[in-house]
């Protein structure tokens, strides 16, 4: 069985066909969110604190940081993010215990975030372009981390799943060139829009089949991507991860405070066997037990944790993938 292992100092998390869906938490991300991108900007970081230590108490598993915020002052990012990702970085692993996820388009600040990152994290993302595989794969290689690869390259994201697969192919094999196992490959085969796209839906499960069949690599998506532009998305989404996880998916980069996504990944769980004895799902009950008498999803879910003796902090050493 295929497993991806990423960890912070003192948790590490299991990325696998035979393992817990892994929710990857996106909120910690200016693009689209002008007041976060403007408090960043200014130096404000009590928005990155709140959805650092919301999302976990909510069920995300490793946590997404991106730094890309377009200053007004300096719109060169090559020289605002790196810096930038150094002190969101050391700010969110200070707060939580999971492992991160560093993001970025900007090689130099995946290099920063990599060298101040404890444990091993994903990198997110490299591409089959041809510029981004000879810049980010390299990092890879250096830093023994895991990486996020995305089925597009130098002609665009193909709307065609054959060519979304054979990006796929072409980056694990590149990958392979500079020593990087198949395992440590998650791959992203780009979920569509299904209010465009009426076969988004199949394409990708029927995607997320082959390339765990034929390349043996995990796979994630953004799965908001899913019901882009549509009403009431949150019922798609809830209906779309359950079937990508019985399809082969083995994590998503979504936002977990909403609970009705998170109830159907537990409840997947559960029923694909990777929940021992129901004993997360039990313990979720009593969140959603707690969200029917009146208290707000999060709330709950902070709640529960402080029960359990959930909390943040900064433990332990950089591990390696086997």
């Amino acid at each position: 069985m295929t497993r991806t292992l990423v960890a912070s100092k003192s948790k590490t998390v299991t990325i696998g066909f035979d393992a817990p869906f892994c929710v990857i938490g996106e909120r910690i991300n200016p693009t689209g969110r002008k007041k976060l991108a403007a408090e960043l900007e200014a130096g404000d970081f009590s928005t990155v604190e709140t959805d650092a230590l919301e999302q976990v108490a909510c069920g995300a598993m490793v946590l997404d940081v991106n730094a890309g915020v377009v200053y007004n002052s300096n719109p060169n990012p090559n020289e605002t993010e790196p810096p930038l990702m150094r002190r969101m970085i050391e700010l969110v692993q200070g707060l939580v215990d999971v492992p991160l996820c560093i993001d970025s388009s900007v090689p130099a600040a995946l290099e920063t975030g990599l060298a101040v990152a404890e444990g091993r994290p994903l990198v997110n993302s490299v591409t089959g372009e041809e510029e981004r595989l000879e810049a980010i794969l390299p990092l890879v290689r250096k830093y023994d981390v895991p990486v996020v690869a995305i089925s597009n390259d130098d002609t665009g994201i193909s709307e065609d799943p054959e060519v979304r697969f054979a990006v796929a192919r072409k980056i694990v094999e590149r990958a392979a060139d500079h020593g990087i196992p198949a395992h440590d490959i998650v791959v992203d085969p780009l979920v569509m829009p299904v209010g465009a796209m009426a076969t988004a839906g199949r394409q990708v499960f029927t995607l997320v089949r082959r390339l765990r069949e034929e390349l043996g690599v995990n796979t994630t998506c953004g799965a908001s991507n899913i019901s882009f532009g549509l009403p009431h998305r949150h019922g798609i989404n809830a209906a779309f991860l359950p079937m990508a996880i019985t399809a082969g998916m083995t994590s998503a980069i979504m936002n977990p405070i909403r609970q009705v996504e998170m109830e159907a990944i537990k409840a997947a769980n559960f029923l694909m066997n990777n929940d021992p004895n129901g004993a997360e799902w039990i313990r979720f009950a009593r969140v959603l037990d707690a969200v029917e008498a009146g208290t707000p999803f999060p709330e709950a879910a902070r709640a529960a944790q402080a029960a359990g003796g959930g909390r943040g902090g900064r433990r332990g050493g950089r591990r390696r993938s086997a």
